[in-house]
């Protein structure tokens, strides 16, 4: 058919189309759109995602923090920066592992006190930088993967924590399936963070979105915050701003 033909010649431009966009060019129903898209999903020429398609495979699958550093360098540095200016002098902070979560503690220039709580091994090693930051590194079974703990010991511990925002890294972010992470010890930790916090900011570059790893860390309407680059979709802004998230574009 020359309509299957046309979207699979825009994904070879564009990385992700969206039902509505295709409804608009073929002028025909969203209903045909998705039927066309299932059509082609099933010949195994693309994956459907929330509101189109997009030839990348939306499930992660995981990789060492030595070659995901390498990644989106720029992006993540920029999202660092940006959420830096949240924090206060004597705030409680508490935050994830991941390299953007590593990123974050490579800018944080606060010369005042902070109580930081972190599962991430790389970025208690950064912190040591200010004797004024009081750092409680949460201790458990260490995934070599990522550098960062998880376990029964860190969720007891958090517990007994309050802190006033949290900085969490995700490897997928879905309308649909929520924020995932590739291990599921990894996501019971970070729902026990979600837990003990007043404010979860989630930061994640754009090439997080779509995605879904295997554990489940929390909904999308768990977040308050959302702070990425500007190459997200339009589509995809418009539905977490619709639902009441605060999104920042670096």
């Amino acid at each position: 058919m020359k309509r299957h033909q046309a979207i699979l010649e825009l994904l070879e431009n564009e990385s992700y189309v969206s039902v509505s966009y295709l409804c608009d060019l073929f002028k025909v129903s969203a209903v045909t759109i998705r039927k066309d898209l299932k059509l082609l999903e099933e010949k195994g020429l693309l994956f459907r995602t929330h509101g189109g398609a997009t030839t990348q495979n939306p499930y992660i699958n995981d990789r060492h923090v030595s070659e995901k550093e390498k990644l989106n360098v720029t992006e993540k540095e920029a999202i660092a920066e940006v959420a830096v200016k949240l924090i206060k002098p004597n705030d409680s902070i508490m935050i994830a592992s991941g390299t953007t979560m590593h990123a974050l503690a490579k800018a944080l220039n606060i010369e005042e006190q902070l109580n930081i709580t972190t599962s991430s091994l790389m970025v208690s090693l950064e912190l040591t930088k200010s004797p004024n930051y009081h750092i409680l590194q949460l201790g458990g079974s260490i995934r070599h993967s990522s550098s960062s703990v998880t376990g029964h010991y860190s969720q007891t511990l958090l517990q007994n924590i309050s802190c006033n925002l949290l900085f969490l890294g995700v490897d997928g972010i879905d309308v649909d399936h929520g924020c995932t992470t590739t291990s599921l010890e990894e996501a019971i930790l970070n729902k026990e963070m979600i837990n003990s916090a007043q404010k979860v900011i989630v930061l994640a570059d754009s090439s997080k979105f779509n995605r879904k790893g295997f554990g489940k860390i929390c909904e999308l309407s768990d977040i308050h915050h959302i702070i990425t680059d500007s190459g997200i979709t339009e589509t995809m802004a418009k539905e977490i701003e619709a639902m009441g998230i605060q999104l920042t574009l670096v």
